[in-house]
């Protein structure tokens, strides 16, 4: 049996994205000892613990699986996970520390790793194109507590959810026409999500509701409760909240941009990321309650092809092997 390790300092974060989500299944479900930094150190701590002190807890393993993009360059026995290659695509998108930083240790990373494993075709293309790394493909799942059958959420009013961090990739300004549209037929546009250190804020956010961090035991309900659920994003390298979206019966509205298309498999409604698209295709969807049931359907035979069971098999057989 492979000795493995995994570096949990993702896993460990208090606020969940798709790259937290993919650290923390994976380490509930590996065979696997998670390392984690201590909980009090800052962001920036986090990466000196990464790159100094992880190589060497986790010398004696056979691979160390880093599942959170950044991995330390040290280590030679590296399977790492790259969820995209978007701080190299859209650099103005993160701070000048954050994608100078990117910028020179994903080559190193990509070169060293034993092993690259990415979370779409449309990564894989892209980590191809942009580090010159060839990657394997494993998809991302959905949490079983991501269900029909969630309590939904009492608001006052009837509300499509967005859920995304407040960071210009998520595109989050152009639902703004769409909110007001909405907002006159008495229905909200509510974005569940905080800011993230290393993007850069996205400002022009008028009209929107915005909660902030959700904690994760609220989100199945929040999904459940929505009319429907968009991702107005400009770049993805997966998508998980369509996914999760899909689980609660939520008809889903989303970019049709990137790895989203794929993601949604034919069972959502794309659209331009652009805020007379989106709001057409919102005001639409919220007065049709055909088609809000059809794309119900659709969506929830489509997320019950995605487990983290069964991630973590296809993750686990590829740590397995021997290099």
């Amino acid at each position: 049996m492979t000795s493995a390790v995994i570096d949990g300092r993702a896993a460990v974060r208090p606020e969940l994205g798709g790259v937290e989500r993919w650290a923390r299944e994976l380490c509930e479900r590996l065979p696997y000892r998670t390392l984690a930094p201590p909980p009090a150190l800052s962001h920036r701590a986090g990466h000196a613990w990464e790159q100094f002190v992880l190589p060497i807890q986790s010398a004696r393993a056979d691979a160390l699986l880093c599942p959170a993009n950044l991995a330390p360059i040290a280590a030679g026995n590296a399977v790492v996970i790259l969820h995209d290659a978007a701080p190299l695509r859209h650099p103005g998108w993160y701070s000048g520390l954050y994608a100078a930083w990117q910028r020179r240790l994903l080559p190193l990373i990509a070169r060293r790793a034993r092993t690259v494993i990415t979370v779409s075709d449309f990564s894989r293309n892209e980590l191809k194109e942009l580090l010159n790394v060839e990657a394997e493909v494993v998809h991302g799942g959905v949490d079983p507590r991501f269900t029909p059958t969630a309590t939904p959420l009492v608001r006052g009013r009837p509300y499509v959810l967005c859920v995304a961090s407040h960071t210009a990739r998520k595109n989050l300004g152009a639902l703004v026409p769409a909110a007001a549209a909405l907002s006159a037929q008495g229905v909200d546009l509510v974005i569940a999500g905080g800011h993230r250190p290393q993007f850069t804020a996205e400002a022009g956010l008028d009209g929107l509701t915005l909660l902030g961090h959700v904690p994760d035991d609220d989100l199945p309900g929040l999904y459940t409760g929505a009319e429907a659920f968009v991702l107005p994003s400009l770049y993805e390298g997966f998508g998980l909240p369509v996914l999760e979206a899909m689980a609660c019966g939520t008809p889903v509205v989303a970019a049709n941009t990137t790895a989203l298309p794929d993601t949604a498999g034919g069972a959502a409604r794309l659209v331009a990321p652009e805020p007379e698209a989106l709001r057409e295709a919102l005001v639409s969807l919220v007065g049709d309650q055909a088609e809000r049931e059809r794309l119900r359907a659709l969506g929830l035979e489509r997320a019950k092809g995605f487990t983290w069971e069964r991630t973590a098999s296809a993750v686990e057989a590829i740590v397995s092997r021997r290099p």
